[in-house]
């Protein structure tokens, strides 16, 4: 392809609103452009590399047995309703009324979709197992849509949909797309981590994030370096049992006078107390309008997806001071002692003694607290954030923390869906059973910036060679020199005729101009005809490592098939 008539409009300077690398470079090197908040279009250099990650995909949801399909995008809201989502999902969930009245939703994901289609056409146990996928766009009323495609309303997704007639079988079909993912991000060259997950929104038994390593990610994960263990911050374990702190022996139970200090630090100032023996006391409404009270150690934050995964909710919120005052709890010295809500603790406290809480009295705290002499927790829960440092929940080593962008999220759904929609099948034995199901997305558009935020410098894109919208970049340094010009289109014309994916830069700019579009647009290995010419020679480079060699202009078809 020649430059001169391709389109890659390329800016010296980022727009103001781009503030990751990868939303830096693909706008500055002419890869996508932005409609409005959270839409993009994708040019045709950045269609290019999205075809090409879609075509990775392709190749192993193929070799995995999964069949491809085409689903709506509008789905009717009434399937939504069966399952119960229309209302759990959200504001996110774009939701549209055509001429008639009738209610639609631009799909965020496609299970009811899906699990609809196999209702109607699946009814035997002969008929299983079946793994549709499709690549589908997406849509998701985002309230802060950010960092370019990391974060758009609009987006290229691939999901499958496995269905089973038993959970052991739908554990294997689990299994086998887990390996498809690995096989599939291998291929991209990316570094990134398996970690248990949240199930979410999407629901069922349990789930994997595959999360890309980057600086500036949004998924926030705990791993093991000892021996593998991973997981998503709001999955995330650790083991309590060897954070505990040494016994002592019950002292008696004492209420003293804390003027205006209410924090944990102040607190611990205040009365000299290791912030590890101060229990903090958080009440929160839950999403059907039950207080619950929930005490966690000083030293460690509270994990509101645990909470709301225990009891069973929504959606859960801290109480505001308005809603504290209605249930008579004095703000900032709340305790358990006496309290007139149902109180439940992390597993940090359980075998603390003689911690101090606050009095529910203003001004004052209980000091020497010990359970269950003092009060008794409904129950003992894991709450906590697990954190840097903490004991891995599998080996007892530290854990790390890290930082990155979730790119697929795989989830055994179990009958969730079937049941719901009555999906069943009629086993061998003639009984009807819910048919067991799994599900299985990856962030298509997000892996194009994924991408970028693994493999860049300060000059731009360095694209791994699976995905680059061209493997070799010609720069022809000056096209109004004949020598110059000749060999350039030499040697784009055998390799076209090779089958090199190239990009012949014809254009009539400086050569500095020249240079800098290559770097911005990050294509692997590079030939530039120059000067040299006249020795017999051209330069060729790598973008990557920046290594350049001279080669001799007759070798340049061994050159050419080293690239193949």
């Amino acid at each position: 392809m020649r430059a001169s008539q391709y389109f890659i409009p390329t800016l010296k300077e980022a727009p103001a609103e781009a503030e990751v690398p990868s939303h830096i470079f693909l706008i500055r090197a002419g890869y996508i452009r932005q409609l409005a908040a959270g839409l993009y279009e994708y040019l045709p250099l950045g269609f290019r590399v999205l075809k090409k990650i879609e075509n990775i995909i392709r190749k192993y949801m193929d070799d995995a047995g999964a069949l491809e399909v085409l689903l709506p995008i509008l789905t009717p809201a009434e399937l939504w309703q069966e399952t119960g989502r229309w209302d759990v999902y959200g504001k996110e969930l774009f939701r549209v009324e055509d001429r008639k009245g009738r209610l639609f939703a631009l799909g965020p994901t496609h299970e009811e979709t899906i699990t609809d289609l196999v209702r109607k056409n699946i009814r035997s146990y002969k008929d299983l197992p079946k793994n549709f996928y499709q690549i589908q766009t997406k849509f998701r009323d985002e309230a802060r849509p950010r960092y370019g495609l990391i974060r758009g309303r609009e987006f290229l997704m691939k999901d499958a949909y496995s269905f089973d007639v038993s959970e052991e079988m739908a554990v294997k079909s689990y299994e086998t797309m887990k390996e498809t993912y690995r096989k599939i991000f291998d291929e991209l060259g990316f570094d990134y981590l398996m970690v248990e997950a949240d199930t979410g929104a999407i629901g069922g038994k349990f789930s994997h994030e595959f999360v890309v390593k980057v600086p500036n990610g949004e998924a926030h994960i705990v791993y093991c370096e000892k021996c593998g263990y991973a997981a998503n911050i709001e999955a995330a374990k650790y083991e309590f049992e060897l954070d505990k702190l040494p016994p002592e022996e019950e002292k008696p139970l004492e209420k003293v006078h804390t003027p205006s200090v209410s924090s944990v630090e102040d607190v611990s100032r205040f009365l000299g107390v290791d912030s590890k023996k101060i229990v903090k006391t958080l009440v929160y409404i839950l999403d059907d309008g039950t207080a619950v009270a929930v005490l966690i150690r000083g030293d460690r934050e509270l994990n509101e997806t645990k909470l709301i995964n225990y009891f069973n909710a929504i959606d859960a919120h801290l109480a505001s001071s308005e809603e504290l005052e209605r249930l008579g709890i004095v703000e900032g010295f709340v305790g358990p002692i006496g309290l007139n809500i149902p109180v439940y603790a992390d597993v940090s406290v359980k075998d603390l003694h003689n911690f101090v809480v606050g009095a529910n009295e203003k001004d004052y705290h209980f000091i020497n607290v010990n359970i269950p002499r003092d009060f008794k927790p409904v129950d003992f829960v894991d709450f906590s954030t697990a954190k840097e440092g903490d004991p891995c929940p599998v080996c007892k080593s530290p854990l790390k923390e890290a930082t990155g962008l979730e790119v697929g999220h795989i989830f055994l759904l179990g009958t969730k869906y079937s049941e719901s929609m009555k999906a069943y099948f009629v086993d061998k034995d003639g009984r009807e059973k819910p048919i067991i199901m799994g599900c299985y997305g990856i962030g298509v558009s997000r892996l194009m910036a994924a991408a970028v935020e693994q493999n860049h410098d300060e000059n731009g894109i360095i694209w791994p060679e699976s995905i680059a919208p061209f493997k070799l970049h010609i720069l022809a340094l000056n096209i109004k020199d004949n020598q110059i010009k000749d060999i350039a289109e030499k040697i784009y014309d055998e390799a076209k005729k090779l089958g090199v994916e190239v990009l012949y830069d014809d254009r009539d700019i400086s050569p500095g101009a020249k240079f800098k579009d290559a770097d911005l647009i990050g294509i692997p290995y590079r030939v530039v005809v120059g000067k040299k010419v006249k020795e017999g020679k051209v330069e060729f480079q790598e973008r990557k490592t920046g290594n350049k060699e001279e080669i001799e202009i007759d070798k340049i078809n061994e050159l050419l098939k080293r690239l193949l």
